[in-house]
């Protein structure tokens, strides 16, 4: 995506505290960081985010990919001295972000009328699992908790087993892009007031709010979705389907002519006026049926054949690949999801580019993501600190400066 040019970086000047842990508030300050915001990762002194304990042969990945373009600061929070710090960075911020348990930056003497008390123009994103207020509000905040509760589950895996949660953080990651968006609506409207907010960003409401309709249904006909598997309640015929080979492919044929198209090519034009077959609406009374005379055509063939056909006939076909496939795909690697980036460790590290991709203001991957407190030193003395005073924090235990923290800028070419 090009050399950084800070001037042609859309949030180049928006500072970012970030005091969250985990998943959520990393996507979201990743994507601020990735077009161009100072983001300060605020860290334990000792522990660091709970990100960097994810490892894979000894290696902090997950750190690795969502700590990229940031800058660390180890602060402990627990001391006096740690607070007096942060509401001195506080000044000068534009966005702080946490996402402690409810009630826990109050507890700290933080509050976010204390924060605005300092800086009035600050946004203030307080991450939780359940929202600020309500019944649930001191609940643990584990996306595991929400993708049950939110219904997600309920709805997802086949209907004769047991419901499945994702084995993704799911619920982390949609608020993460709910929280990116809310913060970036909260710094417009600043631009207008000059003044900040508190965006109350929970874990629960932005999963709810990407099963569309659900509860619309529910209220209208008392009918709550079942799992249907890959299978789709709207339209059919929509499923992953085997090859010979052992392999598998998705088929959606979601639109009447896409339908007809399929029929074509496997051979079955008369299912089109089958009265089983003939609209979507028979087509979902009858996808059994429907779904075992699909598979008795791709089953005959390899994947690589079935898609070739498919395709070849316009039909809306793709292969079920694995991560390593995916990396692989020529698509993949002309379109460059996927780059490489220097590791002090590894040497370098796979990660996902930056998205979306805008043509007048692109992000970039600027530098790798920062060993723990690596950036102590410079960030305070950006606020008046000098030598001497960092030193005495450090001795104090309340910053921690590594000896073989050398910053590494990196620039994508």
């Amino acid at each position: 995506m090009g050399g950084f040019d800070s001037a042609a970086v859309p949030l180049a000047g928006v500072k970012v505290l970030d005091l969250s842990r985990f998943i959520c508030g990393n996507l979201l300050t990743l994507m601020l960081a990735d077009f161009g915001a100072d983001v300060i990762k605020i860290e334990d002194p000792i522990h660091g985010d709970t990100l960097r304990d994810l490892r894979v042969n000894g290696l902090s990945v997950f750190w690795k990919v969502y700590g990229r373009n940031k800058r660390s600061l180890s602060l402990d929070l627990r001391a006096e001295e740690g607070k007096a710090v942060l509401m001195d960075l506080v000044e000068k911020a534009d966005v702080l972000v946490e996402s402690f348990r409810c009630g826990t930056l109050e507890k700290m003497g933080l509050a976010p009328d204390v924060l605005l008390g300092r800086n009035r123009r600050l946004v203030v994103v307080r991450i939780s699992g359940f929202g600020q207020t309500g019944a649930h509000r001191d609940r643990p905040g584990f996306g595991t908790l929400v993708e049950a509760m939110s219904g997600f589950a309920a709805k997802n895996g086949f209907p004769d087993r047991p419901p499945v949660l994702p084995n993704m953080p799911l619920a982390d990651m949609v608020a993460g892009l709910h929280g990116a968006f809310a913060t970036l609506v909260a710094l417009q409207s600043r631009a207008h007031t000059n003044r900040g907010q508190v965006i109350d960003l929970s874990l629960l409401e932005p999963l709810v709010s990407i099963l569309g309709p659900d509860a619309a249904i529910f209220a209208l006909t008392g009918t709550v979705p079942s799992r249907c598997g890959s299978r789709s309640e709207s339209v059919a015929p929509r499923n992953i389907y085997r090859t010979g080979d052992g392999s598998h492919i998705a088929i959606s044929a979601s639109v009447q002519s896409m339908a007809k198209r399929l029929f074509g090519v496997i051979d079955q034009p008369d299912l089109i006026d089958d009265p089983r077959f003939s609209t979507n609406t028979e087509r979902l009374k009858h996808v059994d049926e429907l779904d075992q005379i699909i598979e008795e055509w791709t089953t005959r063939r390899s994947r690589d054949e079935a898609l070739a056909t498919l395709q070849a006939a316009d039909v809306t076909a793709g292969p079920v690949y694995n991560c390593g496939e995916l990396i692989d795909d020529i698509h993949v690697k002309t379109r460059q999801v996927f780059v490489e980036i220097p590791d002090m460790e590894a040497g370098q590290i796979l990660m996902h580019d930056v998205v979306p991709r805008l043509s007048e203001t692109p992000g970039c991957i600027r530098r790798p993501a920062p060993q723990l407190g690596e950036d102590s030193e410079v960030v305070l003395n950006e606020i008046g600190y000098d030598l001497a005073a960092i030193a005495r924090l450090a001795s104090n235990g309340v910053v921690s400066v590594p000896n073989s923290a050398k910053p590494k800028p990196y620039t994508e070419q």
